[in-house]
């Protein structure tokens, strides 16, 4: 196995002659303080949201067109002398995170525009919080730093949460989400709090304590001992793993996605991968010892919850309930593919974790678009939709073929590479197993959107279940199909994005061909 200081030669850093990740880190949160500061002016507020948005998602575009994908180096580098152990760089992966934040992002406005969500004063500013707190996320090498954001960011899903979520139950919903969230940051925090300890430890003068740092490229520079290395992983690994949400850590999500059923909550918690993110760009890196040991239970609590959210899925009566089986389902198999260790398996996963972000935005917001209607998102209480809103039903879909990875949209190159990798690191059995449970949620999903859009209704029809679709809803449904049709069909620019430095972190993990 490489060892681990040779990833930090690797990772080697060019340091940014202008500041573009701090501004896109304070854009959105100045912006944010400005709408607050108009709130009694909603019309203002769009606005600033909608520039806002509009513009970091240019920056982004314009920091993608910069970036060089051939360069191992860790790029943008920057450090803020005025904030103890900030340092903010990005390679390949953090890029592609970035580029689906600030669309999501930009959809969030316009989704919260066509569905004329109620206090929009209030919301669009939170939804600009939410978007800074992601940036930062996804640009710092700093451990602790992603802690604190990562806390951040999840006080502003539950505010979300208390404000707007209309269900009956949801405080059920924003109770369960605390509980589990809290949990989750506890062990990170624990993890994190190791990592800086060992650090200090292992570079102290005889006899005397280190100065602690939490930096990637400082931890990435010392050993860990072993069974040091399983305690780090496991209280690391299983933070993130909450939050994903992996099988059987995922009790929060059902109730969450059907109570707490304002779609803007579950587009930032599922659609932006946080928890798989922070497993490659942390866990990964710097504790591959333990993974190796702990990698045949990881998989196999993987597989079985393939199978377990599937069965479950054909068993919901609610929409919002099966899209939630549905997201186990298929974060089972990106964690299958995730730890198969080796160049093709992180390239499909980081690919798939993009790909499974946009189509999930699309379904729930399209779903969204559903109870508008119908005022309720219960299976029997739904049908023959394709005739009002046709776009939204295709639109519906073709996120959840992209979910199953069917040619033609982004998930059909990325579960080909996941597949490949877990055929060549466990063989043939478990990778058959892991394409009988794709087929499966293949099977919900379309029998889901044949039950909402295309069975006849019984039952009498309001007005506003024939209501046509709004302008505002037809630039969400388009700016969707057409992200998700373009990255499908050309998904050479993404691969080519993360290959290099991908390379660097399959180098620990050498492929033993499964017999």
């Amino acid at each position: 196995m490489q060892p681990l200081y040779s990833l930090t030669e690797i990772m080697w850093q060019s340091q940014s002659a202008y500041p573009v990740l701090a501004v896109l880190q304070l854009l959105p949160l100045l912006a944010m303080l400005f709408a607050l500061w108009l709130r009694h002016h909603e019309t203002l507020v769009k606005l600033i949201a909608v520039v806002t948005t509009a513009a970091v998602l240019v920056l982004v575009i314009l920091l993608y067109q910069g970036f060089d994908s051939q360069n191992t180096a860790m790029q943008y580098a920057e450090h803020w002398s005025f904030l103890p152990g900030y340092h903010a760089a990005i390679d390949g992966v953090s890029l592609l995170f970035l580029l689906l934040t600030a669309f999501i992002s930009a959809m969030l406005v316009v989704y919260a525009m066509a569905r004329q969500i109620d206090e929009m004063s209030k919301l669009l500013p939170a939804i600009l919080a939410v978007e800074a707190v992601l940036m930062s996320l996804f640009a710092t090498l700093n451990l602790l730093w992603f802690t604190l954001f990562s806390a951040l960011e999840l006080v502003l899903v539950a505010y979300l949460l208390l404000h707007w979520a209309s269900s009956p139950e949801k405080d059920l919903a924003r109770a369960r989400y605390v509980q589990f969230m809290l949990v989750a940051l506890l062990l990170l925090f624990a993890g994190v709090m190791i990592l800086g300890w060992n650090y200090a430890d292992s570079t102290g003068a005889a006899g005397g304590a280190g100065q602690w740092s939490f930096d990637l490229l400082d931890l990435l520079k010392v050993q860990i001992p072993v069974p040091l290395q399983s305690l780090i992983f496991f209280l690391l690994f299983y933070g993130l793993a909450i939050r994903t949400p992996m099988f059987p850590l995922h009790g929060w999500l059902p109730v969450f996605t059907t109570h707490g059923n304002v779609a803007l909550a579950p587009a930032v918690m599922l659609g932006i991968k946080v928890g798989i993110y922070g497993m490659l760009r942390f866990v990964l890196p710097l504790t591959p010892a333990a993974i190796q040991h702990w990698q045949p239970y990881i998989i196999a609590f993987a597989v079985a919850g393939v199978f377990y959210a599937a069965i479950l899925a054909f068993m919901q009566k609610n929409l919002r309930r099966l899209l939630a089986f549905a997201v186990i389902s298929h974060t089972s198999i990106l964690v299958i593919g995730l730890f198969s260790l080796g160049d093709s398996a992180f390239q499909g996963s980081v690919l798939l974790s993009a790909n499974f972000g946009l189509a999930i935005v699309a379904l729930v917001f399209m779903s969204g678009f559903v109870f508008r209607r119908s005022h309720s998102l219960l299976l029997t209480h739904l049908g023959g939709l394709f005739d009002t809103i046709p776009l939204i039903g295709a639109t519906f879909l073709i996120a959840g073929l992209a979910i199953v990875g069917m040619p033609g949209t982004p998930g059909f190159d990325a579960a080909h590479l996941i597949l490949e990798a877990a055929m060549e690191r466990f063989g043939a059995v478990l990778t058959v197993v892991a394409a009988l449970g794709n087929v499966i949620a293949a099977g919900f999903l379309l029998w889901s959107f044949q039950r909402a859009f295309l069975t006849p209704r019984d039952a009498p029809v309001s007005d506003s279940y024939q209501e046509k679709t709004t302008w505002a809803e037809r630039a969400v449904a388009l700016l969707l199909l057409a992200v998700l049709i373009t990255v499908g069909f050309y998904s050479r620019p993404w691969l080519e994005l993360i290959e290099v430095p991908l390379q660097g972190l399959s180098g620990l993990y050498p492929v033993e061909v499964a017999r």
